[in-house]
């Protein structure tokens, strides 16, 4: 498949994640996920920064963008809210590592703060659709420079503290 097809059959599928995992810091606060819990090493589970009500705007919003997905591109209904879904768990499963490695919440931890999300979207979109190891390995190389050019935008504009 020609690079630019594939790039752009990546976008496509990899939207809707890129969505949900940006719109908690449109729409975040509020009680934290973990209850402000420690898990048994002493550790907060994920941190004051996941919240319900940011995972919700980011469930709401990715699955709006990927119904979207679904009627111009004909994904299966259930990509509309599976790929949002494991975007937002693949990004608490790189919360909860960040944890563990005593990182506080917002410090960058590369590699991991670029692609949980992207890893979480693709596990969950497994179950309803047959993904090409070469539409999975460019959606893993495009999305860094994509997230890290977005977060930056987002400090710049002042809707993070860090630029990463």
């Amino acid at each position: 498949m020609e690079i630019a097809l594939l790039v752009v059959e990546a976008l496509k599928f990899i939207f809707p994640a890129y969505c949900a995992n940006a719109a908690p810091v449109l729409g975040g606060g509020g009680k934290p996920m973990d209850f402000d819990r420690d898990f048994f090493d002493d550790k907060r589970i994920f941190g004051a920064h996941k919240t319900f009500r940011g995972f919700f705007v980011g469930l709401a919003i990715g699955t709006i963008v990927g119904v979207i997905d679904c009627l111009v591109f004909g994904f299966p209904w259930l990509f509309a809210v599976l790929t949002p879904l494991g975007a937002l768990i693949g990004d608490l499963v790189g919360a909860f590592l960040k944890r563990r490695l005593n990182l506080a919440p917002g410090a960058l931890l590369p590699v991991v703060d670029q692609i949980d999300f992207v890893v979480g979207a693709l596990v969950f979109a497994l179950p309803i659709m047959v993904i090409s190891w070469q539409l999975a390995v460019t959606v893993l190389l495009i999305t860094p420079p994509i997230h890290l050019s977005t977060n930056f935008v987002a400090y710049k504009l002042k809707l993070k503290k860090n630029p990463w």
